[in-house]
Order: structure tokens, then C-alpha cells, then sequence
């Protein structure tokens, strides 16, 4: 059984009235590879989390295999939701940060149901026009709605990666999944950097080489 009460944030709008209620989170913010991800999910109002969805939790706590377990649980029950990416190129155009609410606003123009609310992991919000934006610190491990929408976008990057790794194989994509780990940046003074690199996030590489 959980121990967190993972309606705690959503229960005033609920009972309030507001409509759909959306959590947004992204993943792959940190990594030298790949594109920046992010899931936006509705969950039914006060959803059993214990019994629909047991061990629900911060994607970055659960194994690989719990939260494809739980991908495919959420996809099920959940009133909608939508996974959406800014690319590598994007990221270097206009920074991470601006990369990332670009993707949180694909996902949520890619919703069926306009949400009247979203929840968003984190203290930055991102511009979602007319709805309005409230921000969680670590809601991902709170929030029942972020909770499913940080799984949808790790496991959704995660399989991005794993498909760079087929395409350059030398670089351990699917291992480090695009972290700057030592094997990593081993591989970049090896082979260099390829089209899945985020050449901004490479500076300090370049400069040391």
C-alpha cells in the first residue's frame, strides 16, 4: 500500500469543480544526447492508485521494468495522454529550459481534452496560453497525474535512445542512455560527436580536447 496520499494536490480542484486535471513532466534535461522529452497525462478523479496503479512513484525510483509495467497500466486507464519531444537541434537553438516547456506544450496541444488545469513537476512554469500552470516541487513522487506523466516520458525517451543505439552503436546509448558518463565521453574522444549530440552541451568537451 502506498503511504502517499497522491490525490493531495488535485483533491481542492476536484472538489472545486475545475475540470481535467493534466500532470506534465519531462525527462532527458540533463543528458549530452538525444532529445528532451515530456508526457502530459489525465487520470480519472481520485483513481485507486493502490489498486489500478501500485507502486506508482517518481519514474527515477522504479526499475526499467516496473515502469514499463506501469506505462502500460496508465496508458489503460487514463482519460488521455500525450508524449511529445523537442529534438536535439531545438535544444541548441533555443537552450534546454526553453527546449523543455516547448516539448510540455506539445504535450499538452496533443491532448484530445483540453485540460482546465495542469500540474507541472519542478518551479519553472512553462506557457501553456489560457491554462493555468501550477508548479510542484518534486511532484513527481506526490502528484498521481506527474507521478504517470514522468513514466510516460522516461520510458518514451528511453526507447528513443535505445533506437540511437542501434543507429551509432559505438557510443553506449543504450547503456547511459546519453548521461555523460566516463564510457561515454570516452567514446566522444574516440569517434567524436554524432547527430544525436547536443553540440551546446558539449563546450566544456570541446574546450578540454
Amino acid at each position: 500500500m502506498s503511504h502517499v496520499d497522491f490525490w493531495t494536490y488535485e483533491r481542492p480542484y476536484i472538489q472545486a469543480g475545475t475540470g481535467a486535471i493534466c500532470g506534465i513532466d519531462e525527462a532527458g534535461r540533463g543528458p549530452l544526447a538525444g532529445p528532451v522529452c515530456a508526457a502530459a497525462v489525465i487520470l480519472p478523479p481520485e483513481l485507486d492508485v493502490d489498486a489500478v496503479l501500485p507502486g506508482l512513484n517518481d519514474s527515477k525510483r522504479l526499475t526499467d521494468k516496473t515502469r514499463r509495467t506501469l506505462m502500460e497500466k496508465i496508458c489503460a486507464c487514463a482519460v488521455d495522454y500525450h508524449v511529445a519531444f523537442a529534438t536535439e537541434k531545438e535544444i541548441d537553438e533555443i537552450n534546454i529550459l526553453q527546449a523543455t516547456f516547448l516539448a510540455m506544450a506539445r504535450a499538452v496541444a496533443g491532448l484530445r481534452e483540453r485540460p482546465a488545469l495542469a500540474l507541472v513537476d519542478g518551479n519553472r512554469p512553462p506557457d501553456l496560453g489560457e491554462i493555468p500552470v501550477k508548479t510542484i516541487v518534486r511532484g513527481d513522487s506526490q502528484s498521481a497525474n506527474i507521478a504517470a506523466a514522468s513514466i510516460l516520458a522516461k520510458v518514451s525517451r528511453d526507447d528513443v535512445m535505445l533506437r540511437l543505439a542501434e543507429q551509432y552503436p559505438q557510443y553506449g546509448f543504450d547503456i547511459h542512455k546519453g548521461y555523460g558518463t566516463r564510457r561515454h565521453y570516452g567514446a566522444l574522444e574516440a569517434f567524436g560527436p554524432c547527430p544525436a549530440h547536443r553540440q551546446s552541451f558539449l563546450r566544456k568537451f570541446y574546450a578540454r580536447a
